[in-house]
Formats: C-alpha cells, structure tokens, sequence
C-alpha cells in the first residue's frame, strides 16, 4: 500500500495492489481522500475472486516459487507471460468436455456389445488407460502440440471408464454362483483399495530412486506398463464364461458339425479370441470365423426388388412358422427378427444363420439344405450346449436394432 505526503487542503491518495512477490504484484484498485471519499477499481470481482478461488490448487507465488517440471499446468501457458487463466482453464475444459463425449459416443456405439466380448473389452479398457497416462507424460514434451494430446489421453480414459464399469457387472454375474454379486463386488472394491495402496507405497520408493533421471523414469514406467498388460493378458486368458457370444456360438458349432460334440466352457474359453480382430486377421492366413459373416438385425427397406421379392418368397415358404428370416447378400447373412421374437427365437435364428454360412462354399440351395439341417440336429445341438455348461436362456449379442414384423394370408381354393 502506498500513500502520498497530504497537507490540511491535499488530498490523500492510496493505491491497492496483489500479489505474492513484488515482481508479480498488480494494481487492483485506487482509493481517493480528497475530502471526499472514492474508490476506482483496477479488476472486475471476477477475475478477483477467480484468482483467489485458483489460490487455493497452486502453491503461493506460483510459478515461480516451483520448478518448471511442478505440473501439467506449465505445458498449457499457466505462468507464461502471454497466458491468462482463462486460457488455461478453457483448455483443461476442452479435455474433459472431449472425455466426455467421447465415452458418450462409445456407449452409443458398443455399449450393447460390451457385455457379450467382456473379456476383450476388460484387455481393451486396461490398454487404453495406460495409453491416457502415457499421454499425459508427453504432453509436457510437446507443448505447441498439448492439448491435442491431452485430449487424446482424455478420450482413452473414458473410453475406459466405460469399459471397465460395464465388463466388471458382466465378470461379477458369472462368478457369482450363489446370487452373491453384491459380496463380491464388494469385496473386489476391498481388494483393489489394498492393492492401490501398495502401488501408492511402491511408486513412492520407485520415484525416490529415478528422481531426475529421466531414462530411468522412461524405462520404469514402460517396463512396468508391459508388464501391467502381459498379466492382465494372462489374467483374461483364464476365464472361462458359459455364456454365448457370436464367437463362441461359432466355435461350438463348427466343432458340432465336425465332431458331433460340444465343447465345454473351458476349452472354449482357449481358443476364442480376447484382442480385437482386426488386430489378427491380417496376419492370419486361415479363413475368416463364421460369426464375422452373420449380422443381426436388416433394415427391409434397404433391399432392392429383386431381394425384396427373395425375402417374401422365403417368408412363404422356408420360414413359414418363425419368427426370423435370413437375407444372404454378397457372402452375409443378415437376420431379420421378428417383433415378437423372444430370446429362444433370436438363439435359433444365429445359430440357423451360422449353418448357412458354413454351407456357403457348397453349390447348394442354402435356405433348403440349411433349413434341412436345422430340423435335424438343432434341438440336439442345443440339449448338448445345456450338458455341457452353456447357458442357453439368452444370446448375448448387440442390440437388434432393426425388426419387422410380417403376416402370412392362407390361400384356399
């Protein structure tokens, strides 16, 4: 505060700055004796009850009372000249608004399908959590390109969040033998608090060893983060869900078909695939599953006359008495569900898609010899999957976006 010298008839002039060191101090209002009493603000209140509300994140005097490594903060303009705090705090917002609709978007779009592929999604969600934090250690690297990165490591962890959330109820029910998913939840939430804590102590000691060495550091943190993956890995390899999937449904068929018996949950669970498939099929020289030739769920009205006039003809004679029909169009057999269909109806339906798949290669009416086959060893089949663990209820699959429904008049003469 400072005040100028005033006789009986001067008037007394004091000025208010802020500030924690006087090289950062600014003016932020003038106060007037002249004899009257006034007051000119240098501020508005905002950006002064801003700056006290950001007082409370950062240490005083910050930045210069901290190293330039202190935090994210430097990399986005915090303590530069040309920086304001609304910049910086816009650009913290851009990230989380893009984590947000970023796991809006992937719950649009595979929310339906993360319970059905729990053990990929579970490896995928893992993954993709230590890709955000291997972008938030080189966002500070690359400071023109950082929020762009920050970003990205914002999207990898939402995308995260949902994964993880929806495949841990998916994991739950299926170790729940006794109706004892909320004890095992509970207890999960005990054992990954103990596990954390140990991390937490670890990385302590880790962090005090490598201090200012960033190769160390680089090479802590990447080794740690392959090992991390290798064992969650391992860890997804071992579970064996009695569930229904398409791949699974694809697998248990194909063995049927050759064998004329069922596979059980575990041997399964060992040759279905946890990583995503594009992830393997260009290096795989074997031909592709059934289950990636099958779509469930057409929309009618995209077929053109010809095929619609295919699709009536089969509703009238192959599929006269369910409530599915199957569309073959350019090696993919689309199924169109029936709106009263009920769960049975759906099973009976993929599975009828996957035997016309697998007959495809064989110049055959595929609707007649399908149909054929499924009056002869379906309800084997499934009585096969019973005894042998497989929960046949439902199907777990995407959700059917498009059904139809359909009328059939009886001609007499």
């Amino acid at each position: 505060m400072e005040s100028s010298k005033m006789s009986k008839h001067q008037q007394l002039i004091i000025e208010e700055w802020n500030g924690s060191s006087s090289t950062k101090l600014f003016k932020t209002a003038t106060i007037t004796f002249s004899p009257s009493f006034h007051v000119q603000r240098s501020v508005n209140g905002f950006n002064h009850v801003w700056t006290r509300f950001l007082d409370a994140f950062v240490p005083e005097g910050f930045p210069d009372s901290v190293t330039p490594d202190y935090a994210l903060l430097s990399a986005i303009g915090v303590g530069e000249k040309s920086a304001t705090i609304i910049g910086a705090t816009f650009q913290w917002f851009l990230r989380d608004l893009t984590g947000m609709i970023g796991g809006i978007l992937f719950t649009l779009y595979q929310g339906s399908n993360l319970d059905s592929n729990a053990k990929m999604w579970r490896l995928v969600a893992d993954l993709m959590n230590d890709l955000g934090m291997l972008m938030d250690l080189l966002s500070p690297l690359f400071p023109s390109a950082f929020i762009f990165i920050v970003c990205l490591g914002s999207l990898s962890r939402s995308f995260t969040g949902v994964a993880s959330g929806a495949t841990r109820a998916a994991l739950t029910q299926h170790f729940a033998l006794q109706n004892n998913a909320a004890d095992i939840s509970a207890k999960e939430g005990s054992q990954e608090t103990m596990a954390t804590m140990i991390g937490m102590a670890l990385g302590m000691l880790l962090a005090r060893i490598t201090t200012e060495n960033p190769l160390a550091i680089w090479f802590s943190f990447l080794s740690l983060t392959m090992f991390h993956m290798y064992a969650n890995y391992k860890a997804v390899r071992c579970l064996a869900l009695d569930s229904l999937n398409f791949e699974r449904s694809s697998i248990l068929l194909q063995h049927f078909v050759e064998s004329g018996q069922v596979l059980h949950p575990k041997q399964v669970s060992t040759m279905e695939h946890v990583l995503p498939w594009w992830t393997t099929l260009k290096s795989s020289k074997t031909a592709k599953p059934l289950h990636l030739n099958v779509k469930l769920g057409l929309r009618v009205s995209t077929l053109d006359h010809l095929e619609m006039a295919n699709f009536l003809n089969s509703a009238g004679s192959f599929y006269n008495k369910a409530k599915y029909l199957l569309v073959e169009r350019k090696g993919i057999v689309s199924i169109v569900v029936h709106k009263d269909s009920t769960g049975a109806d759906i099973l009976r339906s993929y599975i009828h898609a996957l035997v016309m798949v697998n007959l495809m290669d064989e110049k055959r009416s595929l609707h007649l010899e399908s149909q054929t086959w499924m009056d002869k060893h379906y309800e084997s089949f499934v009585q096969k999957l019973r005894l042998a663990g497989w929960k046949t209820e439902r199907l777990l699959s995407h959700s059917i976006i498009w059904k139809a429904h359909w009328s059939l008049d009886e001609k007499t003469d």
